[in-house]
């Protein structure tokens, strides 16, 4: 009987090991062929000054590494995102200048336009005319409860002494930014989005946006915006020197705060040493206890391409001022060859107009063939 019940089973075993087999193989053929398909990756940046320290660490020189590791099937669009400046107050010739100077600090940093779709958000009518029909589709509930419109009300509250949140003082574009935010993303079907933690509920809504565009416009269970994947930035967020528990800002009116590009060897040296730390002996890493000596060991992590930690165990037994002066000249090294291809760029105008018209020729062509579908979808075509 032992014997024949082996006789039996083995062919069901076999028949569900071939299934599986069958199943993972599959599995193996689907991914290859995302893979060999390649990735769309979009992010963008506000052109709202020179960009500083946390901005490169945080964000530019992930991008960079991405451009370096990307298959040669994958797709890397960086848009400068001028729109999005306007929620705020801008000084026009302010803009216009900052525009240009992120133009050519991306060109510094090591953005290739050969490589990469580089280009100003503006010079793309698709990206309005997509977040218009998404606004339209988007629940004003939703927009309420981001965290950015909750923190813009927070600060009314608190400028009109109040006791009532007065809505009456915020823009538009401040509640709606959001979905234009998801029309970046969405104008290309990008897969993939490079953006920092305090950025996840905004892709999370990207993701909800196109979502309901497919139950909606889109027939059976098909779809046809992708689900965009956040692409989590490996650095720590930097802080400011002056003031370790808020993040490094350009709207910060201390400029002692933060290290930018332009910064030259001494003003870098200058900043490190007035950075506020702690009485504390030796060196730890502690961002509770010690925000301002574990921002500066963040710093020169980063700019080692290390962790904190690690770094903090080397300097266990050194003082303030010797993590103060090796933190000011890793960041010295790390924005010398940038700074001076940046200085020599921002003079060549002409470049960079070529630059930027030739990235939103392609950005079109990638968004417009998007945008007519969108079109036919939803019944304006």
């Amino acid at each position: 009987m032992l014997s024949l019940r082996r006789a039996v089973l083995r062919p069901k075993s076999s028949r569900l090991a071939q299934r599986c087999l069958g199943t993972i193989s599959q599995g193996l053929q689907t991914q290859k062929a995302e893979e060999d398909k390649g990735r769309i990756i979009f992010s963008g940046i506000q052109p709202t000054g020179i960009p500083h320290l946390g901005n490169y660490l945080g964000a530019l020189s992930n991008w960079v590494q991405l451009q370096k590791e990307a298959n040669v099937n994958d797709k890397l669009i960086f848009s400068i995102v001028g729109w999005h400046a306007l929620t705020l107050p801008q000084n026009p010739n302010e803009l216009s200048q900052s525009r240009w100077e992120m133009l050519a600090t991306l060109l510094a940093i090591g953005i290739d336009p050969k490589r990469s779709v580089m280009f100003h958000q503006d010079d793309n009518q698709c990206h309005t005319e997509l977040a218009w029909i998404l606004n339209c589709i988007t629940p004003v509930g939703k927009l309420r409860r981001m965290t950015t419109w909750k923190a813009r009300l927070a600060d009314s509250r608190n400028a009109n002494s109040t006791s009532e949140i007065d809505e009456s003082m915020l823009n538009a574009g401040l509640l709606i930014y959001p979905v234009l935010q998801a029309a970046d993303i969405l104008a290309y079907r990008a897969t993939h989005v490079p953006v920092g933690e305090d950025q996840t509920q905004h892709l999370e809504l990207s993701r909800d946006i196109a979502q309901s565009f497919n139950r909606t416009f889109v027939p059976g269970k098909k779809r046809f915006f992708p689900l965009p994947t956040q692409l989590s930035t490996p650095s720590k967020r930097v802080l400011s020197l002056r003031d370790p528990t808020s993040k490094m800002s350009k709207s910060s009116p201390d400029v002692q705060s933060r290290i930018i590009l332009t910064d030259s060897a001494s003003q870098i040296s200058s900043k490190i040493r007035s950075a506020v730390t702690d009485s504390i002996k030796g060196i730890s890493y502690d961002p509770v206890q010690r925000p301002g000596v574990s921002n500066l060991l963040t710093i020169l992590a980063a700019c080692l391409q290390k962790e904190p930690e690690e770094v903090a165990s080397a300097y266990a037994s050194k003082s303030t001022g010797e993590l103060k002066s090796d933190v000011a000249d890793a960041v010295e090294a790390l924005f010398n060859g940038p700074r001076a291809e940046f200085e020599r760029l921002r003079s060549e105008k002409a470049y960079l107009v070529q630059v930027a018209k030739d990235g939103a020729e392609r950005a079109k062509e990638l968004s417009e063939e998007t945008m007519m579908s969108v079109r036919s979808m939803i019944g304006l075509h």
